[in-house]
């Protein structure tokens, strides 16, 4: 009989962040196959050890923080809003690149004077009462409001929080925004510095899988390192180029009189064999960052490149993620 695993990684259940974190980890080459479409269960074959099972980000959090899941994928905002204060959870990634958002204090249009939170402090002083915040994010909005010292009454909702303040049973929102445009159609204006918490997806881990766990840290390692090596690469691009000289080195310094084509320790440099003797050309392979492309091209070309072909890169692999580095640094803190 076939061992099920032991390690579970927990994703969005549905919505554009479970759509991201699909596409972002077929990218890292951990594509999840689902068991059954209707069921909320799946595999990654490159990590048999591992099943994937769906959940509301915000159970997610739970979750693993229960230690019920070993690993998630979910937004910072509910991480924060439901993390707890016992250390039961670890980040190991912080900044997935997807999933970005800000939860945001958003007071009326026809509020003309109010524009950050000074003046929100005033406003509320000639109110003469507590000022009433409909959130779904009550932890981060009590705190932030409490740093400010703003006299407030939270307002829990379920439903749309734009349309409190029209309605009239609050006063204004703490609500999540990416692009702004659902503000302005219900007439609403986000405050300057009223974020509360920017936000966007993360990897986290129960702290007790990876203390007691060695599976789970082996796990964790190999995480990391697909994705670390991915993001690293998806900033770059494998540029090959044509050069004549009368050694690898004399090319070497040519290179390096340049400023963007040095590669990531130095350019790889190896002879070509053409029917003609004595020709001197070699092959120069270099990995150059990906907004730097047009400068590299004018560069090799300034110096004799010719034959230019580019390439993305999948992965680039360091000696040890350096989050996974960090990762161990927290975990063995505990002991």
């Amino acid at each position: 009989m076939t061992q099920q695993p032991t390690l579970r990684l927990s994703l969005p259940s549905k919505g554009r962040l479970q759509d991201d974190s699909l596409g972002f980890l077929a990218e890292c080459g951990l594509s999840v196959q689902k068991l059954n479409p209707r069921q909320y269960q799946a595999k990654i074959p490159a990590l048999p050890d591992l099943s994937v099972i769906f959940q509301r980000p915000g159970d997610i959090v739970v979750s693993v923080r229960q230690g019920s899941v070993d690993f998630g994928i979910t937004g910072i905002d509910v991480l924060e809003e439901k993390r707890g204060d016992n250390g039961d959870i670890i980040v190991l990634h912080d900044a997935l690149g997807f999933g970005q958002c800000s939860l945001i204090l958003a007071v009326p249009e026809a509020w003309n004077e109010v524009m950050n939170i000074e003046s929100l402090k005033a406003y509320v002083a000639v109110l003469h009462r507590p000022l009433r915040v409909a959130t779904k994010f009550p932890v981060l909005t009590e705190r932030f409001l409490t740093q400010q010292d703003i006299p407030h009454t939270l307002i829990a909702a379920e439903g749309t929080l734009e349309t409190a303040p029209t309605i009239g049973y609050a006063d204004i929102i703490a609500d999540l925004v990416s692009s702004g445009q659902t503000l302005q159609d219900n007439r609403l204006r986000a405050l300057r510095d009223g974020v509360i918490q920017p936000s966007q997806a993360a990897l986290i881990a129960n702290r007790k899988a990876l203390e007691t766990n060695p599976n789970a840290l082996e796990m964790a390692r190999r995480l990391l390192e697909y994705i670390e090596a991915h993001m690293r690469a998806k900033e770059n691009l494998l540029v090959i180029a044509n050069m004549r000289g009368e050694s690898p080195e004399a090319i070497a310094d040519k290179l390096f009189t340049q400023t963007s084509v040095g590669g990531l320790q130095g350019p790889t440099i190896s002879p070509i064999v053409t029917r003609e003797t004595n020709q001197g050309w070699h092959s120069v392979t270099i990995v150059v960052r990906r907004d730097h492309l047009p400068q590299v091209v004018t560069e090799l070309r300034g110096i004799g490149g010719s034959g230019i072909i580019v390439s993305p890169v999948t992965y680039i692999f360091e000696e040890e993620p350096p989050r996974y580095t960090a990762m161990l640094k927290e975990v063995r803190r505990a002991h």
